[in-house]
């Protein structure tokens, strides 16, 4: 039984990485993964040696292990998984206001 027929839908990653490769040719490579069907990628900060980003990749069966390898073949280190969404559709955070305000 498929529990999850769409799978990862939507990953969020905070990624440190050399200045080489360029961010365009960085999500390119992401890009070549089938299971991925948009990236965007968002510099942070950079310093003399690297640059900190956030990478988010949209795709319908995304497979972290996979990306997880491009980035590592790039020179990338992944901080954190700072977001997944999974099922058959997107939903969205919800800010919910303090009690007492």
């Amino acid at each position: 039984m498929n529990l999850l027929p769409h799978g990862i839908r939507r990953i969020v990653l905070d990624v440190l990485k050399p200045h080489t490769p360029r961010l365009t040719d960085l999500a390119l490579m992401l890009t070549r993964d089938e299971r991925v069907n948009g990236v965007n990628v968002t510099v942070k900060e950079v310093d003399a040696n690297t640059e900190s980003i956030t990478i988010t990749l949209e795709g319908d069966d995304l497979q972290f292990e996979s990306i997880k390898e491009i980035l590592q073949q790039a020179g990338a280190v992944i901080h954190s998984i700072d977001q997944v969404v999974a099922g058959k559709r997107f939903v969205e955070e919800v800010t919910l206001q303090p009690e007492n305000s």
